[in-house]
């Protein structure tokens, strides 16, 4: 039986425990979702992106048949997880730079070389961070999340994960996006490839993203996720709230708005990230 057929058939079982063959096969699946060799979701030749339900269920099946154990590395620093996933083992010919200074992997997250971590930030369990990516300070890297090539998420950058339900996409990060510092990314939300979010920019399933180059309105629906166009320049804005009262007292609602769609100026202004890596 193939790994994908092990896995699903132990998730279907109903177990209060678990022996040393279901361990021995939940570390085989670790060990291939820290190699990158299997994901939980994968962009199509159509550009469009498909979730690995199976991978998630084996995620969940770590979570499930783990024994709360003492992770501390030192005496005064204490930290109690599931067995099931310690810190990723990383060494020097993984070719990962990991800055000093309280960074964390948790293990069966795939890091490709030539990623940059700055301290601290985190990176969960399913993550797939593509190669010559920074990760810059108090960013977190969500469950499932699939970051693509030479992204920067910038220092406090939220990326959601989406774990459950295990047929819904995560949030995903395609290659060359800048995600400015504060911006939070969640619920699924697909921002393509060479956007910029601009610094305190927030998506959300619920948000609508308003585009003035091309005067759309950007909205989840039944059959997809919210999605931020390739090359779109996207800053926080508002709009006013309806109503009567609303208008009475001035309030407005925030509001993500495409301002314009990348362009020399703006890559020249992004060029900075070259060398910081």
């Amino acid at each position: 039986m193939s790994l994908r057929e092990r896995v699903e058939a132990l998730a279907a079982q109903k177990r209060e425990r678990y022996g040393e063959p279901e361990r021995t096969l939940f570390a085989e699946f670790r060990v291939a979702l820290a190699r990158g060799e299997i994901r939980a979701a994968e962009r199509a030749r159509d550009g469009a992106w498909c979730v690995n339900a199976w991978v998630k269920q084996g995620i969940l099946l770590g979570f499930r048949m783990g024994v709360l154990t003492d992770m501390s590395a030192h005496p005064t620093l204490k930290f109690f997880d599931k067995d099931t996933y310690p810190v990723r083992p990383t060494t020097l010919a993984d070719g990962v730079r990991i800055v000093p200074g309280g960074s964390s992997i948790r293990d069966g997250a795939y890091v490709a070389p030539g990623v940059v971590c700055m301290p601290p930030m985190y990176v969960n369990v399913g993550a797939y961070v593509d190669e010559g990516t920074m990760i810059d300070s108090h960013a977190l890297v969500g469950s499932c999340a699939q970051i693509g090539k030479r992204v920067h998420l910038s220092a406090a950058a939220q990326i959601g994960g989406v774990l459950e339900p295990v047929g819904a996409l995560p949030v995903i990060i395609e290659d060359e996006t800048l995600v400015g510092g504060g911006c939070g990314v969640y619920e699924g939300t697909i921002v393509r490839e060479r956007a910029v979010l601009a610094p305190g920019t927030i998506l959300t399933g619920s948000t609508p993203v308003y585009d003035l180059a091309r005067d759309q309105v950007y909205r989840r629906d039944e059959d997809r996720p919210l999605e931020i166009p390739a090359g779109a320049v996207v800053v926080p804005g508002t709009r006013g709230a309806p109503g009567a009262s609303a208008a009475r007292w001035g309030i407005s609602l925030y509001a993500p708005v495409i301002v314009k769609y990348r362009d020399e100026k703006t890559d020249a202004a992004t060029l900075l990230e070259e060398y910081l890596r």
